[in-house]
């Protein structure tokens, strides 16, 4: 079963960056195609990124191409979310997702969810 624990978040301003990471405790990371997902407030949970098990293939939100780009580390077992030109529209609760084998853009597609960190852009 994989553990996930995001960090990296806080309040940043308009126009500045951060990065996210999303380290997990299973054995198998290789076998897991990883998500970034985000929540704000009176909000569905929404997709954020996506890479692969490998980490060749990536796919974004269309509203953070360009923005946003996810990487991971399998020898760290660790995912990364570096996010540059923020936003205020950006603030939210961050999550990491894990799923079985193959990446997808559906909430409801992962199993296995990080607690979540808060990103707040200030204008």
């Amino acid at each position: 079963q994989e553990q996930l624990v995001e960090s990296g978040g806080g309040l940043v301003q308009a126009g500045d960056s951060l990065r996210l990471s999303c380290a997990t405790s299973g054995r198998s990371f290789t076998n897991y195609a990883m998500g970034w997902f985000r929540q704000a407030p009176g909000k569905e949970r929404e997709f954020v990124a996506t890479i692969t098990r490998s980490g060749g293939g990536t796919k974004y939100a269309e509203s953070m191409l360009g923005r946003f780009t996810v990487s991971r580390d399998n020898a760290k077992n660790t995912v990364y979310l570096q996010m540059n030109s923020l936003k205020p529209e950006d603030t939210a609760v961050y999550y990491c997702a894990a799923r079985l084998w193959d990446s997808s853009v559906h909430v409801t597609d992962y199993r296995y969810w990080g607690q979540g960190t808060q990103v707040t852009v200030s204008s």
